[in-house]
């Protein structure tokens, strides 16, 4: 879940502010070349870099110039210290993260071999543990509250729990928000259905992830999306790979004549990752949206910021 980039220029103070709230952990990857398999042991490199959903998220919109806040939790440690120091000079904000004495700093830890992802453990119990002591800020007049909800574009993952995610999407203080959800995994695409029954947000998911929330499989992004939005979501993203990428509109998130669904075709590229490239089509397209482009000049947008990440090359 790490995105490999060099920072960015200082904090815009003028620039859009982006509340990114979910996941900000450490990423501990071990990465050889070669082929590997069970029982494997190979000479490589660990690199220990900030990851996360939510932060991946955030570093790609500080990128574009925005400023993304950073709502989650982080141990008072040594490592939650440091992570938090590298945050800042990632270009994102970290002045409303939780800290607790009892929870320590989450981590990832991955290894990688020339034929891809190997095995993987997520060490994310704190976000759990903390549950909504991370969206204080928006709820005790910090940042926003249900009398004066929050104005701006909030990027949700779905590492939160189900039953948070579920208040989130009712909750007078999130109501006049620019909500933008995506699941960490297909494994998590479940705790989305909360913004499908309440016709709310903006979801950012892969074919499958569509496919598990609609309790179907489809064989194009178009199909899921124009699916979704039948289920009851307001707008839906759907990103299909290689092949296409949707984006779907209800009646009433659209203006008069325009068009419920377009879909585009990602530019070629050769495949160096694909980790990641989630967090970067949905950063990208914030990004876009928030510089004034039109839907069909944000999706592509975002396709080809994805294509530059999956190419290896950074998504500017």
């Amino acid at each position: 879940m790490t995105q490999d980039m060099t920072p960015p220029a200082p904090l815009q103070e003028t620039a859009a502010p982006v509340l990114c709230i979910g996941s900000v952990l450490w990423d501990v990857i071990g990465r050889c070349p070669s082929e590997m398999r069970h029982g494997s042991d190979m000479p490589g490199r660990i690199t220990r870099l900030p990851g996360g959903v939510a932060m991946n998220i955030a570093m790609t919109l500080a990128h574009f110039g925005l400023v993304p806040t950073l709502l989650s939790t982080v141990g008072r440690d040594a490592e939650g210290d440091e992570l938090i120091a590298a945050c800042r000079q990632l270009g994102c904000r970290t002045e409303h993260l939780y800290r607790s004495d009892d929870l320590p700093t989450d981590r990832y830890m991955a290894v990688e071999g020339g034929n891809g992802l190997i095995a993987a453990i997520a060490d994310a119990h704190s976000l759990e543990a903390a549950g909504d002591k991370i969206l204080r800020p928006l709820i005790d007049g910090t940042l926003g509250s249900p009398a004066q909800p929050y104005t701006g574009a909030i990027a949700l993952d779905g590492n939160l729990t189900l039953s948070l995610l579920g208040d989130i999407a009712i909750h007078p203080a999130f109501a006049r928000a620019d909500l933008r959800v995506a699941p960490a995994s297909p494994g998590k695409a479940e705790r989305l259905r909360p913004f499908l029954a309440a016709t709310r947000g903006t979801l950012y998911v892969n074919l499958e992830e569509a496919g598990i929330l609609c309790q179907d499989r489809f064989s194009n992004s178009e199909a899921a999306a124009l699916a979704l939005i039948d289920r009851g979501a307001a707008r839906v993203l759907v990103t299909d790979g290689g092949s296409s990428a949707s984006e779907a509109c209800a009646p009433s998130h659209r203006g008069a004549g325009e068009s419920p669904v377009i879909t585009q075709t990602p530019p070629p590229v050769t495949v160096a990752r694909v980790t990641g490239a989630g967090d970067t089509f949905m950063a990208a397209h914030i990004a876009a949206e928030a510089r004034g482009d039109t839907r069909h000049f944000a999706l592509a947008a975002a396709l080809e910021a994805a294509a530059n990440y999956v190419s290896g090359d950074p998504p500017l």
